[in-house]
């Protein structure tokens, strides 16, 4: 029976332990069966967006794809690469997803409350079910009630930058699927760009070890004001990269705020060598007054980026541009 829009939008505790034991009983899907995915599979599959990108893995690399893929392959008894076609289809990477599933899409990657109570309880429907933290981790950390998705990076986006960013994409759904309405096609791939832009924070902030670059400031990753306080963004910005770049995380520094916004607007800027540059007025400035050496005094201000042991650091071409196009002498 095909599922109505209803039937991802309003699923009760009921309908997903009805779900659970239905996937449960299945036998493993082999290469080249179509077996329809249920609501929660769906609703899964959308939820692993924020982790995942599917683009990086696909056809001989889909064995490697992170978690919560290979969970979710294996719970929902197909391959590694029906979960990332899945997360292909939804956030309209691929324009053959069904209808309904475009709409949810659309309405839940740009209303981060329904999903995240949706993917509550699909998690307490699985716990009933007897799939534990070890079979399906708690892959977006929301399982405890009260605790609400945060997307990460979105002071970077404006909103007019996205919108003119995912025209030209938004104009070639509309010309390939007539049958969808070009106001959903554009609420989806604005969604699907915010999302993108949170995996990257996201992973920012992992690779920088959670900790400002500039000072070393670091605050617990899984406090809400500790994220607050810790922003991952382009170097080269959101509005001036190419697609490729604006999900690279070699195009991305972790700061606290005041050396965010300075490094954004020119006043520092970093070599190739790592070494970090104050504008000259601003270095004069905070020789003689203490309120700015607080910000910009050596210490706080490091000589070089504050990178962990392991990390991957800048490339050269986008502290090349950030310098050439940015920087304030």
């Amino acid at each position: 029976m095909a599922c109505e829009l209803r039937d991802y939008l309003e699923l009760t505790r009921a309908q997903a332990l009805a779900q659970w034991a239905s996937m449960l009983a299945r036998r493993p899907i082999e290469h080249g069966q179509q077996v329809d995915f249920v609501p929660v599979e769906t609703l899964l599959c959308l939820a692993a967006s924020f982790v995942v990108s599917h683009h990086r893995y696909g056809g001989r690399t889909a064995h490697l794809a992170p978690q919560p893929v290979p969970s979710l392959a294996r719970l929902f008894r197909r391959p590694n690469s029906s979960i990332l076609a899945k997360m292909a289809n939804l956030d309209g990477s691929r324009r053959n997803g069904a209808k309904h599933e475009i709409d949810v899409a659309a309405r839940l990657l740009s209303e981060p409350e329904q999903l995240t109570a949706l993917y509550q309880t699909i998690l307490a429907a699985a716990r009933d079910s007897g799939v534990n933290a070890q079979a399906l981790p708690d892959f977006l950390a929301l399982e405890q009630p009260g605790t609400t998705l945060l997307l990460l990076g979105q002071e970077e986006l404006a909103t007019t930058d996205v919108e003119t960013a995912m025209e030209p994409s938004a104009q070639r759904w509309a010309a390939q699927r007539a049958d969808l309405d070009e106001n959903l096609t554009e609420r989806l791939l604005v969604a699907a760009a915010r999302i993108g832009q949170h995996r990257f924070a996201h992973t920012v902030l992992d690779n920088h070890g959670h900790r400002c670059v500039f000072c070393g400031l670091s605050l617990p990753a899984h406090k809400t004001a500790g994220r607050r306080l810790l922003i991952a963004s382009h170097i080269k910005p959101w509005r001036a990269s190419t697609n490729s770049e604006r999900l690279d995380h070699r195009n991305g520094l972790a700061a606290c705020p005041t050396h965010d916004a300075a490094f954004d607007s020119g006043l520092l800027t970093v070599n190739g060598g790592l070494r970090i540059h104050l504008a000259l007025y601003i270095e004069r400035f905070a020789a003689t007054d203490v309120a700015a050496a607080a910000a910009f005094g050596r210490p706080p201000l490091a000589a070089r980026l504050i990178l962990p042991a392991g990390a991957d650091p800048p490339l050269c071409r986008y502290l090349d541009w950030h310098r050439e196009n940015v920087a304030v002498s």
